[in-house]
């Protein structure tokens, strides 16, 4: 019988447009592998809100895989050395996967090629993102660290090829390799379940993943109008599935282009992914260290202090008195998930408001959100704090009280904050300034100009 191949998955969990698939089924009997590494030195354990995700999209995988006469095995420990022996045991022919740009899957990659046993090769394919990290490169060839330049120079090379079908049978193995019980992973929180609310804002898995690009096709050309409208749902709601890999970025970008009206809109966004990738391919740190050095001596708060603590609390609850704000980290909180835009304003507010380094923030991120992405989350803490390769300027403070009336945010305000939902339009974006003291909702626990003459203060102090 022809030697078996291992489809090593990580952040790919798809049957379609999955191209390690298909070349492993091309060869012969597939043999799809999982393995939860929380071990690897140097590894960043993912969050609770996308172990959750996780536990729901593997079992999805696997239903999927089952009714073309395959299963997932699943196992745990460090990657490079459970893959090698599983090769070893299998007597697999080849590892195939997609590349994968965090910095500590590139260095389980290179484990993994050294760990092998002798007539196993380790194939890697692309089709994570619309061309791989550090293909896409100026005119001296070097990668780009600006995402002007780089959208424009990679959408020359648009549309993706055509995506893969789905395979419709995989070969089985002469003998399966025992597998791990998901439910013995323990993913999902029981002590208390903090995610009751996500099962009814979230399907994971490929099907999941199809039917929320279907719903959005409708919304697709009113993207440019409504996606920072946090009261109405203008958004794709696509980045957890895009982050799992549950659906290919080339098949979201044929399924929308000829959507029309402000479609290019959302296909930039699409390629903000892609950005995010290619800054972590050039800075493999940059989730946990600043792009410019002058914000190493920056004067942050100290977060250990009992009063920095409790204002850090206060905003991860949803406490801080400015309604957008606790909305965003409510929602964040309840589903795993917040409107783009109220990310933006929650993240400034932290940062300049608060005064508080980024990094706290993009670990709470971290845990919190269903589609916490290395890349695109450091690339947009940074991006807001001014500390990027590219980003906006510190000394450009968002309103959140600003920020809140002029996108129309009082429904979404009334959803998440419901002790406000008897305030009107006008007064439930700063109910302080409207005299109105609601019983349970707190106050400010900075005003606006204090914290924003703060921050240009500490800012005056560097040489950023």
């Amino acid at each position: 019988m022809t030697r078996p191949a291992l489809v090593w998955l990580r952040r790919d969990l798809r049957l379609a447009d999955q191209a390690a698939f298909a070349e492993a089924a091309s060869a012969g009997p597939v043999i799809p592998v999982f393995v939860l590494d929380d071990e690897t030195p140097k590894h960043r354990k993912m969050g609770g809100a996308s172990r959750w995700w996780l536990h729901h999209s593997l079992a999805s995988l696997d239903a999927d895989l089952r009714k073309i006469g395959s299963r997932l095995v699943l196992r745990r420990g460090v990657a490079a050395e459970v893959l090698a022996d599983l090769a070893r045991e299998t007597d697999a022919a080849a590892i195939h996967c997609l590349h994968h740009y965090e910095p500590w899957w590139r260095n389980a990659e290179k484990a993994l090629k050294t760990a092998l046993p002798e007539g196993c090769s380790l194939e890697k394919h692309h089709g994570n993102y619309l061309m791989p990290p550090g293909s896409v490169t100026t005119g001296s060839g070097q990668p780009y660290k600006i995402y002007t330049p780089f959208w424009r120079a990679l959408a020359q090379h648009m549309p993706p090829a055509k995506p893969l079908p789905a395979p419709k049978a995989l070969d089985a193995p002469k003998a399966w390799p025992d597998s791990d019980d998901l439910a013995d992973w323990k993913l999902l929180p029981t002590k208390p379940d903090w995610a009751t609310g996500f099962a009814s804002e979230w399907t994971p898995g490929e099907a999941g993943a199809a039917d929320r690009v279907d719903a959005f096709l409708a919304k697709a050309k009113h993207y440019e109008d409504r996606r920072n409208l946090p009261s109405i749902e203008g958004t794709s709601r696509l980045s957890p599935h895009l982050h799992f890999g549950e659906i290919s970025p080339a098949t979201v970008w044929h399924a929308t282009i000829e959507a029309g009206g402000s479609v290019e809109t959302f296909l930039k966004e699409l390629v903000w992914r892609d950005y995010g990738q290619n800054v972590i391919a050039q800075y493999p740190d940059y989730g946990k260290a600043n792009a410019r050095d002058a914000f190493d001596d920056f004067p942050w708060r100290d977060p250990s202090d009992a009063q920095v603590k409790a204002e850090i609390e206060a905003w991860e609850q949803g406490r801080t008195g400015y309604p957008l704000v606790d909305a965003g980290m409510r929602q964040l909180w309840a589903t795993g998930w917040m409107h783009n835009r109220v990310r933006m304003v929650a993240a400034s507010f932290l940062i300049k408001h608060l005064l508080v380094d980024w990094r706290v923030g993009e670990r709470w991120f971290w845990d919190t959100l269903v589609d916490a992405d290395y890349g695109s989350n450091a690339t947009n803490w940074q991006w807001t704090s001014g500390s990027g390769v590219d980003s906006n300027m510190f000394v450009r403070i968002m309103a959140p009280l600003t920020q809140s009336e002029k996108f129309d945010a009082a429904g979404y305000i009334r959803e998440w904050v419901p002790e406000l939902a008897s305030l009107s339009d006008k007064e439930i974006h700063d109910p302080e300034a409207a005299g109105k003291f609601v019983k349970g909702y707190p106050k400010k626990i900075i005003g606006h100009k204090q914290a924003r003459e703060r921050a240009l203060a500490a800012h005056a102090t560097t040489k950023s």
